[in-house]
């Protein structure tokens, strides 16, 4: 029967070793650090399975607890995934945008940033997209944006607005401009945009009020291809949200 697993890779293009050993006093990162460049170098893509633990032993020169740290290291930052039973091993995997939204998120809850801080790179970013949503925005994203907002209305009548259908129609409003880099970038972000919007509501607890029907006009806009409308509606939208929560860390 054939086998279509991936080869362990130990050789480059150029058929020398991938690995050489390490005698740094901090080994496991030296390793993370080797296999992360191979991979950005493209030397080992995704789907390739990296050599066993003992063959990983001989190519760095350490130890197998060695390896092994550094293996969870890796697949924590979600570049390889170890898979378990007969086909076994460590394989490249693309990082997902979960876990860098996750790190994200972390990055915010021990550090200083506010949420006004994420508003004003959030006026920038959108700001930024609203021409090719213009330009190349389809039905079906009219569509979705419009289900958002019928689904946020009934939220609002239900007295308690779900922050999180804020969130949802900003991340679809950025996936209308077909642009994977965008879609990227949005969708790694997702953490700290909820993040703010929940500290946002807590300022203004009836913030979705106007919001909501400020995504109705950004809306109508998008679909008369109008950008200068909705550039206008969606600064005024963006900024309202980052004068309060600017004024929340005076007050604090």
């Amino acid at each position: 029967m054939a086998n279509n697993q991936a080869p362990a890779r130990r050789l480059g293009s150029t058929g020398q070793e991938l690995f050489s050993p390490v005698t740094s006093a901090r080994i496991s990162a030296t390793i993370v650090d080797q296999i992360r460049a191979l991979i950005h170098q493209g030397q080992l893509a995704q789907g390739d399975r990296l050599p066993s633990e003992r063959e990983l032993c001989s190519s760095f020169g350490v130890s197998r607890v060695t390896i092994r740290d550094a293996l969870r290291v890796l697949e924590s930052s979600g570049l390889i995934e170890i898979r378990v039973g007969a086909h076994g091993g460590a394989y490249v995997t693309a990082p997902s945008t979960s876990n860098i939204s996750a790190g994200l998120t972390d990055m915010l809850a021990m550090s200083s940033l506010s949420g006004a801080e994420i508003t004003e790179a959030r006026i920038i970013f959108e700001m930024g997209i609203i021409e090719l949503v213009c330009e190349r925005a389809e039905k079906e994203d009219f569509d979705a944006l419009e289900d958002i907002c019928n689904r946020s209305a009934l939220s609002l009548e239900s007295g308690n607005y779900d922050m999180d259908l804020s969130a949802e129609f900003h991340i679809r409003m950025t996936k209308s401009a077909h642009n994977r880099t965008l879609d990227l970038i949005v969708e790694s972000f997702q953490g700290p945009l909820r993040y703010s919007l929940l500290e946002a509501q807590h300022t203004a607890p009836n913030m979705g009020d106007p919001g909501v029907n400020e995504h109705r006009e950004i809306l109508r806009a998008l679909k008369s291809r109008d950008p200068v409308a909705a550039r206008e509606i969606l600064f005024k939208h963006l900024s309202r949200t980052a004068d309060r929560l600017a004024n929340e860390d005076l007050v604090t």
